[in-house]
């Protein structure tokens, strides 16, 4: 494993990766996300985020957002429906500080409830904002089909009135029922010794009582495959079409990755952009995306157009998915596929903040971290005959799901 690891008696795992940088990157990723909150804690996590950075038994709002700031650094977060992430970017020689701050917030926050009412006012705000972006807003709405009934399928910002009902002691139970030591990882990248690592996790996360997950996440229900239509007053049509797919411990997953790249990729060459915008001219924004969760997955082809031209996009569409699931990608498809995939990973990789962040989770789900090389191995290993079941398992006609709005 290309990182140093430790495990500290609380139960949280340590990873990290000394490289030659002035900048240190550092994270603490929480497996906890909008699926696991109760019915009547939807938005809770995502609000749990926000709320973290209004004051802690140390400091005031202002003072934690200052802490990085004023020496040029940066703290965020993010929610997922299945994990939190807290990270912040420093000076390497502020690393500490880092680490300090980031165990300040999500173990001694205390949601002083006149900043709690102002956030709240801020979410609401991010919620309508999100409702007046159709083009994202349909990606909630096709999970919420595809994953009808299970904790995966609702919106990850809640309701405005949900949120607006939310006070400090429903913060704090929902803190401490899900955010649990033993599903923590802190994880860093920069020039930071093995020895001043270790030293910084046991003195700022050693402390903090360890707590066990003693719930389980709710199973999915089964899938039925959609055709929807859903009437909204916009200028565009937004399409989007796939189903369900292959969870984070399934082997096919990275064979699907693979596939939704040259599919759909980020390259202007892939084959629905090539088709659906550059022969004929039809949409602005085509795109393929995968997304594996503990559990599952969903596999997704999504596009805008003018009302008028959605059956024609749809067509050109259906018939590329045919086309992967008639015949396999001849040697040289597979071949430049492979090149491109491992490109598009390897500059990916040269980010050092997104490969931390990446290698938390993958420490998180599966206890390591494969090195680049290893990766590169099993992208090479994929075999024609793969890329086409996957094809027809994830893309099939019997098994794919449309939203129209």
């Amino acid at each position: 494993m290309e990182f140093y690891t430790l495990t500290l008696p609380n139960g949280i795992r340590c990873i990290h990766k000394q490289v030659r940088s002035a900048v240190a990157h550092c994270s603490l990723t929480i497996g906890t996300g909008s699926r696991d909150e109760l019915p009547a804690e939807y938005g809770m996590a995502h609000l749990a985020e926000h709320a973290i950075f209004k004051g802690t038994t140390h400091r005031r709002a202002y003072h934690i957002n200052s802490r990085l700031e004023n020496l040029g650094g940066e703290l965020n977060a993010y929610t997922t429906k299945e994990e939190t992430v807290v990270h912040a970017t420093t000076l390497r020689s502020d690393f500490a500080k880092a680490a300090e701050l980031i165990a300040d917030v999500v173990f001694h926050a205390t949601f002083p409830e006149r900043e709690l009412e102002m956030e709240k006012e801020v979410i609401i705000d991010e919620i309508n904002s999100y409702k007046d972006s159709p083009s994202e807003r349909i990606f909630d709405d096709f999970e919420d089909l595809i994953f009808a009934g299970s904790p995966l399928g609702h919106n990850i910002l809640g309701s405005k009135a949900a949120i607006a009902r939310y006070d400090r002691d429903s913060l704090r139970a929902f803190v401490a029922r899900t955010y649990n030591t033993d599903q923590m990882v802190f994880a860093s990248i920069g020039n930071i010794s093995e020895r001043r690592f270790r030293e910084t996790v046991e003195r700022y996360f050693g402390g903090v009582t360890r707590s066990e997950r003693s719930f389980v996440r709710m199973p999915q229900r089964p899938y039925a495959p959609f055709d929807k239509a859903v009437h909204r007053s916009t200028h565009q049509a937004h399409c989007m079409l796939g189903g369900r797919a292959y969870d984070l411990n399934d082997e096919r997953r990275l064979a699907l990755s693979l596939l939704v790249n040259l599919l759909g990729g980020p390259s202007a060459n892939s084959l629905l952009n090539t088709s659906v915008r550059e022969k004929h001219g039809l949409s602005y924004s085509i795109e393929a995306g995968y997304t594996p969760f503990s559990d599952s997955g969903i596999a997704s082809i999504y596009f805008g157009t003018d009302k008028d031209k959605v059956d024609k996009c749809l067509d050109l569409i259906h018939a590329e998915l045919r086309k992967v699931c008639s015949n396999p990608l001849s040697p040289r498809q597979l071949s430049m596929a492979k090149k491109q995939f491992v490109g598009q990973l390897s500059i990916a990789m040269e980010g050092n903040e997104g490969y931390m962040l990446g290698a938390a989770k993958s420490y998180l789900v599966y206890g390591t971290v494969d090195s680049m090389d290893r990766i590169f191995r099993k992208v090479a290993a994929i075999t024609q005959e793969e890329v086409l079941q996957v094809a027809n398992e994830i893309f099939g006609a019997p098994l794919s799901s449309l939203l129209y709005r």
